[in-house]
């Protein structure tokens, strides 16, 4: 299936809906339409530059309700840079049961990964070795302040409230548990969200297996309502 603007809308529309169910609450120009963000000026730069906002991709795995992602990036900095000098990021992340993005790395990024309402998260991970294949050592990680003894490929449940610290160059993927989660047409949804250091989705990513694209093309099959994170017209 093709990565179509359809799927981008009716998921940020989605997003919005469960984020409200959850009592939580995003940034004014998560609701903007194209024509505020074309009216939008330098002032907003910070958003442009670094990426904020809405972020929904099937990385080109023509396979987005299993291989994809629908998230909201809160505030992020920019690697080097004196004008965006902040250290640190945060992204909204809607989970649904059983989706999740491909296995991949950071190079550099430190995460913890955080649930926050509605069903469970299931984490599995692994350590990489100096050339960057998965490693067959044990390995340590921290679930709330306590130290876990892992294999290669463990998966960790994390209950509402629950998270755990992902070092860089460990290989992650995370998902919502099937049976869990609030239910919308028979799905269960759970929302999370990433604490980090500054991500870079251009260099930092490093993933098992190549779809295509960490921002893949899209097929505009209707009238786009939003703007994604790579997509904002310059300041006016």
């Amino acid at each position: 299936m093709e990565f179509k603007r359809s799927n981008i809308n009716t998921s940020i529309d989605l997003a919005q809906e469960i984020i409200k169910h959850f009592g939580t609450y995003l940034p004014p120009f998560a609701h903007w339409d194209t024509e505020q963000w074309r009216a939008a000026g330098k002032e907003y730069d910070e958003v442009r530059n670094c990426m904020l906002g809405w972020d929904v991709t099937d990385f080109g795995s023509k396979d987005f309700y299993n291989i994809g992602r629908t998230l909201f990036t809160v505030r992020n900095g920019k690697l080097k840079s004196e004008r965006f000098p902040k250290e640190y990021a945060e992204k909204i992340l809607i989970d649904p049961e059983n989706q999740r993005a491909p296995a991949h790395f950071h190079r550099s990024k430190r995460e913890d990964i955080i649930c926050r309402n509605g069903g469970n998260i299931l984490v599995q991970l692994t350590k990489t070795d100096e050339e960057g294949n998965p490693s067959k050592e044990k390995f340590s990680a921290q679930k709330d302040g306590c130290t876990l003894r892992l294999s290669p490929g463990d998966i960790i449940r994390l209950k509402p409230g629950e998270s755990i610290n992902i070092p860089p160059r460990t290989i992650h993927q995370f998902w919502g548990e099937e049976g869990t989660g609030y239910k919308i047409e028979g799905i269960g949804f759970t929302l999370s969200s990433e604490i980090s250091s500054v991500c870079d989705d251009w260099n930092d990513n490093v993933f098992l297996e190549n779809f295509g694209s960490r921002f893949p093309k899209i097929e505009e099959d209707e009238e786009r309502r939003y703007y994604l994170c790579h997509e904002y017209p310059a300041a006016s």
